[in-house]
């Protein structure tokens, strides 16, 4: 079978996911037209070589509905005879456009395909898309007649379990800001930046005029954060009824120690390893394992845990063969559960900060966290690298690749 390798991968900075932010005037097509206009420039590749674009995407409403991957390579005046499709596998919606990207490739079904994501949460806000939905009403009540419960309560019941204190919780998202500002001083997202044109005038980007303002930074950095701040902050999800139900529940979780709305897109290059060498193009990386599983979808988050271990067994290799893991930080509590498991060495793990600094922009994630992965690989010379990402409803997926 034909492996799959990966090119490039690139990002956009995150903007702050509210009205003001630095992306909140760019349209979310805009957002991915970018991404994608930037992987086709530097990998000097010819657009219509593209089998196709799978973009993931979770709140698909408003500027996001209608296929925004398709949108966007036509914004981006790529051939129209590129197909997309967009998928929403909630926070994991581009990590699985990973998957099904390189999937296809190693089924021999794809030469060249592009898998990516965009979530423009200041434009299309959260849940905007559930409206008049409610997943405690009618046949999922059948089978929880008690009820589910929203993310962030799931990060509470999860924080009871392993026994997380409001202490720890808190010192991991210092270090996350600390470490990726560290980062950002250091250049090590440079590489991996693309710019985002700002212009009043117009929601395209057929062309790229480098004297225009751009975004090219992680606004949601916030290099100042301490512990001590932080444990000013108020519970975030605290709710009477919550309490009575469930009475573990230290009400830990606030907004400082969980992930913030962001803005962003991501793409990756995914090709055969024979079409690379056709091409004269030189492979960063090669998937080497995936797995998706489903978990309990009252605690929602902790399907990190059996997805890793799904993915070690299905690559043939043990925790320790890994140099670098990626867990998203959507809440503190899901890495350090992850970590209560496997206890791997802390500084393997999410080296250059995660999501609570570098922000969550839900469909464009897994694509965003496969980017710094590898420029990570790059610059220490490691081999492995895993990636996890929680899910809502309960699933998570993980991806192991090899750096080349």
């Amino acid at each position: 079978m034909p492996s799959a390798v990966i090119v490039d991968v690139v990002r956009t900075g995150s903007g702050r996911g509210k009205p003001g932010g630095g992306l909140s005037r760019v349209h979310p097509a805009t957002l991915l037209a970018t991404a994608l206009l930037a992987l086709m420039d530097r990998t000097d590749t010819d657009p219509a070589l593209v089998d196709d674009v799978i973009a993931g995407c979770v709140t698909q409403s408003g500027e996001q509905t209608h296929n925004i991957g398709r949108t966007a390579l036509l914004a981006a005046g790529l051939p129209e005879s590129i197909p997309a499709t967009t998928i929403d596998r909630q926070c994991g919606s581009s990590q699985q456009a990973m998957h099904f990207a390189a999937q296809g490739v190693i089924a021999g079904a794809y030469d060249v395909v592009i898998a990516c994501g965009v979530e423009s949460m200041s434009r299309v806000p959260m849940f905007s898309s559930a409206q008049g939905m409610d997943a405690n009403v009618g046949p999922i009540r059948l089978r929880y007649p008690h009820g589910l419960v929203q993310q962030g309560i799931s990060a509470e019941l999860i924080a009871a379990e392993y026994k997380l204190s409001r202490d720890a919780l808190d010192e991991f998202a210092a270090r996350s800001h600390r470490l990726a500002a560290a980062a950002t001083i250091g250049g090590a997202f440079a590489d991996e930046i693309i710019p985002v044109r700002l212009d009043d005038e117009r929601d395209v980007v057929f062309d790229r005029d480098d004297s225009d303002v751009v975004f090219d930074r992680d606004e949601t950095i916030r290099p100042s954060t301490t512990v001590a701040g932080l444990a000013d902050l108020p519970p975030a999800f605290r709710d009477a009824a919550l309490s009575r139900r469930f009475p573990q529940i230290g009400w830990s979780v606030t907004a400082g120690n969980s992930s913030p709305l962001t803005d962003g897109a991501s793409a990756a290059l995914i090709m055969s390893e024979e079409s690379a060498v056709r091409l004269g193009l030189r492979p960063r990386a090669r998937f080497h394992a995936f797995a998706v599983v489903g978990s309990d979808p009252l605690l929602m988050l902790t399907g990190p845990i059996a997805a890793t271990e799904r993915v070690l067994r299905r690559g043939g290799l043990t925790i320790d063969d890994i140099d670098a893991f990626e867990v998203n930080e959507a809440f503190a509590s899901v890495p350090l559960a992850w970590q209560a498991r496997f206890s791997v060495d802390p500084d393997r793990l999410n080296p250059r900060g995660g999501a609570i600094a570098l922000g969550h922009p839900l469909g464009a994630s897994g694509t965003r966290i496969l980017a710094t992965m590898i420029n990570y690989l790059e610059s220490t010379g490691g081999r492995y690298g895993l990636q996890t990402m929680c899910e809502g409803g309960g699933m998570a997926n993980a991806t192991i690749i090899e750096r080349l």
